[in-house]
């Protein structure tokens, strides 16, 4: 009895709440209104400063590179004339001032003219070309590539040869701020061999501009990944056993200074020669931007030789032009997750 009559007339009385509570979801909707509190996300941002200190600097500027194999050396023809003697073969091991060519130049000469007074008969005498024979020699010692033949014909600054010295250097890029860095830096440089022999001293140290052929994109410098403005270049000893294509790192140190004063890069606009710091006064007032000479840097903190003192206190970041320390919510350029909460 039970099972016939009551449990079907509680199944439907349960149906019936159900869509109750669902028409008046439809048509009255839920309250999900938030109090409001009042409260507004505000905040101020203090600018961190730092104190002038005294530290000892070393300018060590490291840059990664290669070892690359010496180009071929040119050699080249200093007299327009006709090749008369090869003196050198193909392949042949030479050394500097070894000569490889004679060339042969021969100048006509006007013929001597000469008239007897007595008879008035004029006689001609041709005259033999002026000659001159210049020796071509090897500008470097090494192997010789000589695709000239004995009565060519050449002129001044004409290519007749190529010695391959053999020699092997350790070539990296340099970075603009690394190429500031080493004005004025010395000949030598410590290399390390990726996989080689113990570092070593590589000498003849060259900086140059970062060759770039037309149209090109311009070459990255391999330690920051930024444009590459220079390039620096050492030769490899002799005894130093290397192969074209190892990896190196050359370390360059272009400088040390003992108890200099010192803050950190950040706190300085400009790297190199002159700078500007914004030096804090007093509590509340606005810091003032301050000429300061820069001398050596290591990356990290830079020495400060003029306008400021022991102690000072400057802004330890570069303020933004315009901005302020205020924190706005709706300003990008002022926004503070911390304060406004995302």
């Amino acid at each position: 009895m039970v099972r016939r009559h009551v449990f079907p007339a509680l199944r439907l009385i349960v149906w019936a709440v159900i869509a109750v509570a669902l028409v008046k979801l439809a048509f009255a909707g839920t309250d999900v209104t938030a109090q409001a509190t009042g409260a507004q996300p505000t905040g101020t941002v203090t600018d961190r400063t730092v104190e002038v200190t005294t530290g000892t600097v070393t300018n060590a500027v490291t840059v990664r590179g290669s070892v690359v194999a010496d180009p071929s050396v040119p050699v080249r023809a200093t007299l327009a004339g006709t090749v008369s003697k090869v003196l050198a073969t193909e392949g042949q091991r030479v050394e500097t001032g070894t000569p490889l060519l004679e060339v042969r130049q021969e100048t006509p000469q006007e013929p001597l003219t000469r008239t007897d007074p007595t008879t008035g008969e004029t006689t001609v005498t041709e005259r033999r070309p002026k000659v001159v024979v210049q020796q071509v020699t090897a500008p470097v010692a090494g192997t010789l590539t000589l695709p000239t033949l004995k009565d060519q014909v050449v002129a001044v600054g004409d290519t007749v040869g190529q010695v391959a010295p053999g020699t092997l250097s350790v070539s990296g890029t340099l970075t603009p701020d690394q190429q500031y860095r080493l004005v004025g830096a010395p000949a030598e440089a410590t290399v390390t061999l990726k996989g080689g022999p113990a570092p070593f001293t590589c000498t003849g140290v060259r900086i140059g501009a970062a060759a770039a052929a037309p149209g090109a994109e311009p070459e990255v410098a391999a330690e920051e990944g930024a444009p590459a403005s220079g390039t620096l270049t050492c030769a490899v000893p002799g005894e130093v056993t290397a192969f074209p294509g190892l990896g190196a790192d050359l370390e360059i140190v272009n400088g040390t200074a003992a108890d200099a004063l010192v803050v950190p890069v950040t706190a300085v606009q400009g790297t190199v020669q002159r700078g500007n710091v914004w030096v804090v006064a007093e509590e509340g007032a606005e810091p003032e931007e301050r000429a300061v000479g820069l001398g050596l840097t290591d990356g990290e903190v830079v020495q400060v030789t003029e306008g400021l003192a022991l102690g000072d206190l400057v802004l330890e970041f570069i303020p933004v032009p315009g901005g302020t320390g205020e924190v706005d919510c709706a300003d990008p350029a002022r926004y503070d997750p911390a304060v406004c909460g995302g």
